[in-house]
């Protein structure tokens, strides 16, 4: 059985993902979790507090995936593809990702949650140009990318396709976003190179 704090956590991740931080109140909290306000301010005394503790758990939960991925995966291709992954479950159950659903309401958000929001997904934009970095020195990545630029056009690639998705309820359109954003960075299928370096007709 969860305890307080977890299942707030987890029921105030659901509303911020499906209404927006500004979408939702104690108010509803109290009646998705069944206790009274007064509970939740003793577990998070202002709401800003509520945000802050659900970009850590949901940056640790990341970062733990994150993880799991380099350790599975040898290549490029295979961990770009595992990354966007993990934003499908938000496609099939029509929730967006918490840090975006928070970073568009701008300026009207708390600067103590923009400046969490903003660590959060300097960590990803990190892994991602790590992953490129490493996929063009083992051939698996097309030589010359750009990991910087590349690592900022993937994430806004998938940030977009699950806004987009999300809307029009299609896990399987996601899945084509995600193939043709890894096929526009994985380096030409070894036979295809061989072929050309021996100067054969295609």
């Amino acid at each position: 059985m969860r305890d307080t704090r977890t299942e707030l956590l987890i029921q105030a991740e659901t509303l911020v993902r499906s209404r927006g931080f500004a979408g939702f109140s104690y108010a509803d909290l109290s009646a998705a979790v069944g206790i009274r306000k007064a509970s939740i301010h003793h577990h998070f005394p202002t709401k800003v507090d509520l945000g802050a503790a659900l970009v850590a758990a949901y940056d640790a939960r990341y970062a733990e995936a994150m993880e799991a991925i380099r350790a599975a995966s040898t290549d490029g291709p295979g961990r770009i593809t595992a990354y966007g992954k993990l934003y499908l479950g938000g496609v099939e159950q029509g929730l967006g990702c918490l840090c975006a659903a928070l970073a568009i309401e701008g300026e009207a958000l708390p600067e103590r949650l923009r400046n969490d929001i903003v660590v959060f997904f300097r960590k990803h934009l990190a892994w991602l140009e790590q992953v490129l970095r490493e996929g063009v020195a083992d051939g698996s990545l097309r030589t010359g990318l750009d990991p910087a630029m590349h690592a900022r056009s993937i994430l806004a690639t998938l940030e977009g396709a699950l806004l987009m998705e999300r809307l029009f309820a299609s896990p399987a359109a996601f899945g084509d976003t995600l193939s043709a954003l890894v096929d526009r960075v994985s380096a030409p299928a070894r036979a295809v190179s061989d072929l050309i370096a021996s100067g054969r007709q295609l």
